[in-house]
């Protein structure tokens, strides 16, 4: 009887091992082995993590009233001068210590804005794509008249007429725009999955619809999500910059990396004073393609993921 036992408990541990060798890994196993896989995206995630602790590490170190404070005695120092690395712009300020604050202030941004994108936009595709019929209809008109609307020109004619115009004013302005474009993208994933078995038989069981939309239908395109996540995060700094360069982004009396960028509309800087407007280029173009990068990697995880489903 004892060896009996033994053998089934025997063949019940290798049935169970074998069951766990067939389950697919996870979403973040398979993130973390498509980055691993791929060279660029290693270093490109490695360029992220040291930007991150520049701009926001460094901006722990620093006063934000001496950073932005004029001294115009130590104004156009070059590369090195004076012990200024990045040297200094018109109003003799460091360099350097802007383009942390600087640095921090737009990637602050751009995450902000995607974190409210994403949610609105999330919850607008989830009842689209869900209910479809007359309430995507509806919900899809109402996407297609703000998209067609001139982004850009309504958001500098705001932030010309608010008062008390702030860094929080600006993150809702562009999330005002943004978060159609994210309901369009999950709308067409829920479509997908709304006629699954696994749909359907919640239904039968009784399931109401929210607890099917958040509990059942959102887990399946967790992947999906985390690849708009990074891939927005990096064109809403661009749109921070971009109106930060023109004059109708953040205030001028915070430092932002579309205002150093700024100074290359003078074509004496751009040819005699580069560390003006350069390092702050630089810092954007890096920052830009190391998530890029990063999305790509994130984007074949969550193809990877479907396909082991």
């Amino acid at each position: 009887m004892a060896e009996k036992k033994e053998t089934a408990t025997k063949k019940a541990n290798k049935k169970d091992a074998k069951q766990k060798a067939t389950l697919p890994p996870s979403g973040f196993k398979v993130a973390v082995r498509e980055i691993l896989r791929s060279k660029s995206a290693c270093i490109a995630l490695i360029i992220i993590i040291l930007i991150l602790l520049f701009t926001f590490g460094g901006s722990l170190f620093l006063n934000r009233a001496q950073v932005t404070e004029m001294n115009i005695a130590d104004a156009y120092y070059g590369w090195g001068e004076a012990g200024h690395l990045l040297g200094t712009d018109d109003g003799g300020r460091d360099i350097m210590k802007l383009l942390m604050m600087g640095g921090r202030n737009s990637i602050m941004i751009g995450i902000s804005v995607t974190l409210i994108t994403e949610i609105v936009g999330l919850i607008v595709g989830l009842i689209s794509g869900y209910y479809g019929g007359a309430i995507d209809s509806v919900i899809m008109r109402i996407v297609d008249f703000v998209q067609i609307l001139p982004q850009l020109p309504i958001i500098i004619v705001l932030t010309t007429v608010i008062r008390n115009y702030n860094a929080v004013t600006l993150v809702f302005l562009i999330a005002m725009f943004g978060w159609t474009t994210t309901a369009r993208y999950y709308r067409s994933f829920i479509l997908s999955q709304r006629d699954r078995d696994y749909v359907l038989a919640s239904k039968t069981s009784g399931s109401s619809n929210l607890q099917i939309m958040f509990r059942e239908v959102l887990p399946n395109i967790t992947s999906m999500i985390i690849i708009d996540v990074v891939l927005n995060i990096a064109g809403n700094i661009g749109i921070e910059t971009s109106l930060s360069y023109l004059g109708y982004g953040l205030p001028t009396t915070t430092p932002s990396l579309g205002t150093l960028i700024g100074f290359a509309d003078d074509p004496v800087n751009v040819i005699s004073r580069p560390w003006l407007w350069l390092p702050a280029t630089i810092l954007l173009l890096v920052i830009s393609l190391s998530i890029n990068y990063v999305g790509r990697a994130l984007q074949r995880a969550g193809d990877a993921r479907q396909r082991e489903n």
